[in-house]
């Protein structure tokens, strides 16, 4: 199999798109949040509030019929924390009363998601973030070509499994 390049440079392949306003009656209007599973709540919000800045919105609780029905995770608890970062909505959920998986799932494994963030300076933020137990994959590379050529990137993977995808584009870029 030929090694494909960085997204940056994809393009959608001829008729391969198929619209959805040809064959549903529904729009998505826009993404809400992005929500991540924790081992601790109060963790994760050290890390989010004291190691990246975010901003708390408001913390709760909820379990019973909604949250199984909801999420499927029916018996559980949870306790939730919602942060504001870089214009983006994160929540956090620390789930009690069920099963966990003993080792939490890798970035390559079909189903798993990321949040990337864009930042002005990478190696500071890896050294920042080391702290709170949250590990880069390798180290910063530059993607090479098309429309974010220069830009570098690398994920992070923290303490409970979560991956974060940081870029840092030239600095031309970030001056504008």
């Amino acid at each position: 199999m030929p090694a494909l390049g960085p997204v940056a440079d994809a393009q959608p392949v001829a008729g391969s798109i198929v619209r959805m306003s040809e064959h549903a009656s529904f729009q998505v209007r826009c993404a809400d949040h992005v929500g991540f599973a924790v081992a601790s709540l109060d963790e994760a919000l050290r890390f989010w509030l004291d190691g990246l800045g975010a901003q708390l919105v408001r913390t709760g609780e909820m379990g019973g019929e909604f949250l199984g029905q909801v999420t499927g995770a029916h018996g559980a608890e949870v306790r939730i924390a919602i942060v504001s970062l870089a214009n983006q909505t994160i929540e956090l959920l620390e789930y009690q009363g069920v099963d966990r998986p003993s080792a939490p799932a890798k970035p390559f494994d079909p189903g798993f998601a990321h949040l990337a963030l864009v930042v002005d300076d990478i190696d500071a933020l890896l050294a920042r973030i080391a702290t709170y137990g949250w590990k880069a994959q390798g180290t910063p590379q530059p993607i090479a070509g098309g429309a974010r050529a220069g830009t570098r990137v690398i994920y992070v993977v923290g303490p409970d499994g979560a991956t974060i995808e940081f870029m840092q584009p030239p600095s031309a870029v970030l001056e504008r």
